[in-house]
């Protein structure tokens, strides 16, 4: 899809988010809103800078990756203010206004500090909430209130239902993800490192690290064993025997999050890694709304237990294992998440707009996601089965040491683990798996 593309569905996007902050701020006592790009986090006793990337309420307006210091204001019944920051600067190129279509929804004002911001918008804003982190001089603002958590509940939980637009941009995300995980995977096939692997992907999706949406994960053999594995080895290891990789690329701020595993030459562990494959792709036969996402994590773990069993890497009954917490020793994090604007995406466990929230199966304290699907939400579906040095060495010693087969573990454990990622956007009799979609089209 085309940046035009994008641009003509850009208009029904900002509608959409513009009627929801409406009600948002209307149940929640506000008159206006004020959304901060943020700025680029200081290194500590130091003067340079992390790398910096709007934060998602303010992207969730406006399509701007790289806009430190500017704003959007907003009150219903008028049309979005972007107060774009751009200093005269030499040490650092200023951050450029894009010539796109999708800029044409907003008044637009060029401006240089947050000083100059104070000046341009109305003169009292006691009825305004502020969203963002706090800068110097907010203060000076005279904001209602910094980040109300209502206000926050309300535009969080509508977040979770993407626009025609969100959708768009998660497709094409998908599309430049596969790619490049195709990439990765011929660079694994040629025993290159997990540097060079990562660098290939990269290279592939036509991206630097920082544009990422997250620190993808690349895992050479026990290196799978990590679920948020962050290192990247420069040499290549003596043995090759798997890849378990977790990365994904963004499009206009929304990125997708997507994780295969291979097998060097192992036949016995491909065939595990296809069996997961087949697994993961069960439950996302049974994505559709109205489906409680914690009957999905639970079916899952059912499933994962009768793989261990068939597996031999279990010697219980599969109910059993799931009862008595063994299937967790392998499987120890959630099913999925909201996926969007943030990886892990918000609102994934509001019980309402009006917030609270809905707990998470007994046993189960990872689930990042406990709602009940709706349409057009973006969730993604990732089991896995893991070899963890800490939770088995934790089974060993405890009454669970008796359901598990510890010589199949051990002749397994190199390989790390296995996790099957794929992107689903919701509809109303199933879903839409955007990452297999975008490889059968890519």
């Amino acid at each position: 899809m085309q940046d035009t593309d994008l641009d003509a569905l850009f208009p029904a996007h900002l509608a959409t988010v513009m009627e929801r902050a409406s009600r948002a701020l209307e149940h929640t006592g506000y008159r206006g809103l004020l959304v901060h790009a943020g700025t680029p986090p200081g290194v500590f006793l130091d003067d340079q800078h992390y790398p910096y990337r709007a934060h998602a309420p303010f992207r969730y307006w406006a399509p701007l990756e790289s806009a430190p210091g500017s704003f959007v204001y907003f009150e219903p019944g008028r049309r979005p203010h972007l107060l774009f920051q751009a200093p005269a600067d030499y040490w650092h190129k200023p951050a450029r206004m894009p010539d796109a279509g999708w800029v044409d929804a907003f008044e637009v004002t060029r401006l240089g500090s947050h000083a100059e911001a104070r000046a341009v918008l109305p003169g009292r804003l006691d009825h305004v909430a502020y969203v963002g982190e706090a800068f110097d001089g907010l203060e000076t603002f005279g904001v209602a209130a910094c980040n109300p958590q209502p206000l926050l509940d309300h535009m969080d939980f509508d977040r979770a239902r993407k626009t025609p637009y969100e959708l768009a941009c998660l497709r094409a995300a998908n599309r430049i993800g596969m790619q490049a995980h195709r990439a990765a995977a011929q660079a694994f096939a040629a025993r290159a490192s997990e540097y060079e692997i990562a660098f290939a992907f990269m290279q592939a999706a036509g991206v630097r690290e920082q544009e990422l949406p997250y620190n993808p994960i690349v895992a050479l053999n026990e290196g799978g064993a990590v679920l948020h594995y962050q290192l990247l080895e420069r040499s290549a290891p003596a043995e090759h025997r798997s890849l378990l990789i977790d990365a994904g690329v963004s499009v206009r701020g929304y990125g997708c999050d997507i994780t295969r595993t291979y097998s060097y030459r192992d036949a016995d562990f491909a065939a595990l890694v296809g069996q997961m494959d087949e697994l993961q792709q069960s439950l996302c036969a049974g994505v559709r709304a109205g489906a409680d996402w914690r009957d999905v994590h639970l079916t899952a773990h059912r499933l994962l237990a009768e793989l261990l069993r068939d597996a031999d890497l279990i010697r219980c009954d599969p109910e059993a294992a799931v009862d008595r917490g063994v299937s967790s020793v392998f499987f120890p994090h959630g099913l999925g998440h909201l996926l969007g604007l943030q990886v892990h995406d918000v609102g994934g466990r509001l019980a309402s707009p009006e917030g609270g929230e809905i707990p998470r199966p007994a046993g189960h304290p990872a689930l990042r996601l406990t709602r009940v699907l709706e349409e057009d939400f973006v969730v993604t579906m990732e089991p896995g089965l893991y070899f963890i040095d800490a939770l088995l060495d934790e089974a060993r010693e405890g009454p669970l040491a008796q359901d598990i087969h510890w010589r199949r573990v051990e002749t397994l454990a190199p390989f790390g683990g296995i996790r099957i990622e794929d992107d689903l956007a919701v509809t109303a009799s199933g879903c839409e798996n955007l990452t297999r979609g975008a490889a059968a089209t890519s």
